[in-house]
Formats: C-alpha cells, structure tokens, sequence
C-alpha cells in the first residue's frame, strides 16, 4: 500500500521519528540527507508502566490519587449504574456518563472523560465520522480537563492523525474505554471495565464509525473479547497487523501513544497499523 503525501504530513512524519520510505525527488533527496545527520529529539518518559493518556504523576491529595483509605473516611457513595443506555440519544449518553457513580472511580474523579469529536449535525444526534479511536482510561491531564489525550501521548496522536488528514474536532471522535481516571494512573480493575463497556457500546452505535482504531492493550481486549477468544493472554504484537471485527466494525490494534513515547521504535510499527486502518477503510468505500 502507498500513501500520497504531501511535504506537510511528511514533515510531521519526521518529526515523530518515524520513517517513511518513498521515491524522492531530488530536492527531497537533499532534504533526507540532511535530515539523517540531525540529531534524535529527546521524548520525555512516561511514569505510568500501564501506557495511560497521561504523564505527569499525580499530586492530587490521598482522596483523589487512590491512595488507601483510613477506616475513618467515608466509603464511596455508590448508585446502580443508569439503565437503559442501550436506547439513549447521544445527550442522553453524555448526561449518564457525566453522572455515572457506578463504580468506585468516581470517588476520585475531576471530571469525566466522555470523548471528543465534532459538532453533533442537530440536536440529539452523535457527530459523524468515519474514524473512532479508542484508548485506555484517561490520567491526570485528562482527569482535570475532561478531554481525552491531552497530554505527551495526546501531541504525539495528534500528529499522527494529521498525517492521514485526521482532526478529533472535524472527522475523527476519541474516546476511551474507561470514562473516570483510576487512582494514580494505575491498570483498570475487571469490574471498571465492565460497568463503563454498555458506554462504549452504545458510543459505538451511534456514531456507526467505518473504522476503529484501538491503542492499547485494555483497548484491545475491551473491543475483541468477543471475536478473539482468550484475547487477553495474547501479546499485542499478535494482534496487529490484521483488521479484527467488533459487531461488525473493522478493527484494528495498535500500541498507545504513551507506550511509544517510552519504546521509540515501535513508533514505526504504530505508523504502519494506522496505514493498515486507512488500507482498510479505503477497501470497504
């Protein structure tokens, strides 16, 4: 597959270190050439060892990042989990989300992390696009401005979205799979996962994206658990590289963006599922 890219998203290739091979012509042989001497850009290391959106460490008082509870403080404040998600409209969604004290992340939330897109076209309906991409759980910088990928991570998706035309404000909507940050950015429990997938689900049905892109290994098993049995004891690696299906959406699996800020070379290989998504979706129109 060949990509038809201008100097801009070339540009923005580089910058992510991320090596695209194409014919040159002369002007951009020279321009390679100088570029092959120029030295690496630092990436700042992400703290979190389970790849979240964010790296800053928290400094949130005990409450908020997770930290045990004496047996003097007051238990969360608990409620069943909103019904009948799978018949909302998109502002109904938004309203349970943003509610949503189901399970114990809520006790040290900011804000909830619905998911960012474009405008809705009227009232009650969800935006449309074509791409969804799915991420892990939102971490501090997300936790306080209530919008996913906001961090390092989210500056490095951002340019690699670019790079295929893509903008989370105009044709591409983010979301994550948990929609409260887990305390000190640590993995989501089993039960979080669960009481936040009917969210997902039904984010899912209303946008009727034409692809997904799914970054991150609690991403992945989320969205295939259902197609790709014992999915969670396979390494991502053996997940990429081929479009897997959720209720009918083409899939695809690829690392998180705080993942590659951590691993530089696998970068390339982030490119290269996000080419596979664009190979994908330009099949099926």
């Amino acid at each position: 597959m060949s990509l038809d890219l201008d100097e801009r998203q070339r540009a923005m290739l580089a910058e992510m270190n991320i090596p695209v091979w194409w014919p040159p012509t002369a002007a951009e042989a020279e321009v390679e050439a100088v570029a092959m001497v120029a030295p690496a850009a630092s990436v700042p290391a992400a703290s979190s060892p389970v790849a979240p959106e964010s790296i800053a460490v928290s400094a949130q008082p005990a409450r908020a990042a997770g930290l045990k509870h004496s047996e003097d403080q007051v238990a969360p404040t608990l409620q069943p989990r909103p019904t009948g998600i799978d018949t909302m409209d998109w502002p109904a969604l938004q309203a349970a989300v943003a509610g949503c004290r189901a399970c114990k992340l809520c006790e040290g939330r900011h804000n909830t992390v619905f998911g960012v897109g474009p405008a809705a076209p009227a009232p009650g309906l969800a935006p449309q696009v074509d791409w969804l991409i799915v991420g892990e759980a939102p971490g501090e910088n997300e936790d306080l401005a209530g919008e996913p990928f906001v961090g390092q991570a989210g500056k490095l998706l951002d340019n690699m979205l670019r790079a295929v035309g893509l903008d989370r404000h105009s044709n591409a909507f983010i979301a994550n799979v948990i929609k409260c940050r887990p305390p000190g950015n640590r993995n989501p429990e089993p039960e979080e996962v669960a009481q936040c997938e009917p969210y997902l689900r039904r984010q899912i049905e209303l946008l009727q994206p034409k692809i997904i892109l799914a970054m991150g290994r609690f991403a992945v098993n989320a969205l295939l658990q259902a197609t790709v049995p014992e999915v969670h004891k396979l390494p991502l690696g053996k997940l990429r590289g081929q479009p897997h299906q959720y209720r009918g959406v083409p899939v695809v699996a690829t690392y998180h963006p705080a993942y590659l800020l951590r691993n530089l070379p696998d970068k390339a290989k982030a490119w290269a599922d996000l080419c596979l998504a664009l190979e994908v979706l330009q099949r099926a129109a």
